[in-house]
């Protein structure tokens, strides 16, 4: 298999904008660091970790959601575009956090978050005031709901009234949806990342993207022959009508055409669909995302025939010119280390490191950071407390970094907003950094390389085998070759290689060797050859 059949990767990385050869770090600034005891991370907390990110090897970092906010979703429901929340800091915070990033020669990605606003955003408050208000039709009013379901559970509906219609709310009611179809919406958006983009920031993780834009009939979405009870109340239809719409893609070359105003900045997308609408989201002749998020790898289940088959699907799809990307975990995912399993973790850390094009990393990914027991009593996920129980909870995958052994892991002097966790303390940075095993000290050997080696970024990925619990490949390109291989078997498996070193594994005392031939790896082991040309 070759990765240029679906558009290629291959180019000198001199060729490269900074967004297709970095690595993406993921804060959660509410779990990153506190700086000022109140139990929750901020923006002075973020800056004075900025040298450990530097160390790690990372090449940019997306904060979630900062600006002012009642903290109905954690940010996720904004109540003003151009502040900054409080709870995180002041302006002057964020402009010298962004002052310091830039001076370590890294990049800061901020969350955009356009679908909806708080409901105590001055313009949905004027909305709400009056059908008369100019700001009416800024949101989605209706005299009648249809069957579209919240992603947190029940209708996507709720009655005002003072008003006496509906509003939509994909999400919480606290979360009314802003009406894209507005051009004054529109322009209002788009002024605020161009209050961002004037300041310098690097780029945007745009929040549920492929929502944006409603059907304009307001049709019902049809029910879903697929449903099981206990899967939530939105899997009961077919997102037909209230997702992924036609009319999005231009409303995303527009955004996307904002960003280019500003230079060699970077549009992600957040967007959950098959690998086929995915694609689309690159937009005609490349004008739409820079990066439509992948989250196939995310989703796939861990076995080296259905990790094959999305990376085939995912590489052969691609449009000419368009640039891959990859991302093993995020804030609303459980953990890769608790889905597969430490020692899996490790070989997936490999993967991920191997995989050409423009990849992710969540805070604490880089540790083995696990999920953690939320006990009923410490739910702050408004998905877990609406439907408790069917594990829509993201409290688990969110929970403090581990600074430090210290009762409190370094993370706050306070209360942490939620528990740290007993195995996360055991991987805290600070016994990390001393253990040349360890999770940490794995993801810096695997940067350094990508650094050192562009084949890993740039080169073709050819000869992809998927047999007997063996996953293998190779990079290649003008500079050489990188063969990749890793065993999810329950026994051990030889492989057979041609001559080369090892210049990355699972197993630290495994780096350097010489191999040729036949090659033995362990269960859950993975390596890295660099071949002798």
């Amino acid at each position: 298999m070759s990765a240029s059949k679906g558009g290629g990767v291959i180019t000198g990385m001199q060729d490269l904008s900074w967004w297709k050869h970095a690595v993406v770090y993921q804060i959660y600034p509410r779990s990153f660091q506190d700086s000022n005891g109140d139990g929750v991370g901020d923006l002075a907390g973020i800056r004075s970790r900025l040298d450990y990110l530097v160390e790690l090897g990372i090449d940019a970092i997306w904060i979630s959601p900062i600006f002012p906010s009642p903290m109905a979703d954690f940010g996720y429901d904004v109540a003003d575009y151009c502040g900054i929340e409080p709870i995180f800091g002041t302006m002057e915070d964020f402009d010298q956090l962004l002052q310091e990033v830039h001076r370590r020669g890294l990049r800061l990605i901020l969350d955009f978050v356009p679908n909806h606003t708080s409901d105590q955003h001055p313009w949905f408050i004027a909305s709400r005031s009056s059908r008369e208000n100019p700001k009416r039709d800024w949101y989605i009013w209706r005299d009648q709901p249809n069957n579209w379901q919240s992603h947190f559970g029940g209708s996507a509906w709720e009655f005002d009234e003072k008003t006496r219609q509906y509003y939509l709310h994909e999400f919480l009611k606290e979360q009314p949806d802003l009406n894209w179809r507005n051009p004054a919406v529109k322009a209002a958006m788009f002024d605020a990342l161009r209050f961002w983009l004037r300041k310098g920031v690097d780029g945007f993780r745009v929040d549920v993207m492929w929502l944006m834009i409603k059907d304009d009939e307001f049709r019902d979405n049809p029910p879903n022959p697929g449903y099981a009870i206990g899967q939530g109340s939105r899997a009961q239809f077919l997102p037909i009508y209230d997702a992924d719409r036609p009319e999005i893609h231009a409303l995303v070359a527009e955004m996307r055409g904002v960003l280019e105003e500003f230079g060699d900045r970077v549009l992600i997308g957040e967007i959950y669909l098959p690998i086929a609408r995915l694609m689309d989201y690159y937009g005609q002749k490349l004008q739409g995302a820079n990066l439509p998020f992948n989250f196939h790898l995310l989703q796939c289940a861990w076995t080296v025939d259905e990790l094959a088959r999305t990376i085939r699907e995912y590489m052969a799809a691609i449009p000419p010119g368009a640039w891959p990307n990859w991302v093993l975990g995020n804030h609303d995912q459980s953990r890769i280390a608790s889905r597969i399993g430490v020692q899996k973790a490790r070989a997936a850390a490999l993967l991920l490191l191997s995989l050409p094009g423009t990849l992710t990393i969540y805070n604490g990914e880089e540790l083995g950071m696990q999920n953690v027991l939320i006990r009923p009593e410490e739910v702050q996920d408004p998905a877990e407390k609406r439907q408790p129980g069917i594990g829509m909870g993201r409290d688990p995958e969110r929970t403090p970094m581990p600074w430090n052994s210290s009762p409190l892991c370094g993370f706050t002097s306070g209360n942490p907003w939620l528990p740290i966790g007993d195995a996360n303390r055991d991987v805290n940075v600070q016994a990390s950094r001393t253990n040349p095993d360890s999770m940490l000290s794995l993801y810096q050997r695997l940067l350094r390389l990508r650094r050192q080696e562009p084949v890993l970024v740039s080169g073709q990925l050819t000869e992809m085998s998927a047999a007997d619990g063996l996953l293998t490949f190779l990079r290649t390109d003008a500079s050489g070759h990188i063969r990749f291989a890793m065993n999810l078997a329950e026994e051990a498996r030889e492989v057979s290689v041609a001559a080369g070193t090892v210049v990355a594994c699972t197993d630290l005392q495994r780096d350097g060797e010489h191999v040729a031939g036949t090659l033995n790896l362990q269960p859950a082991e993975a390596l890295l050859i660099k071949m002798t040309n």
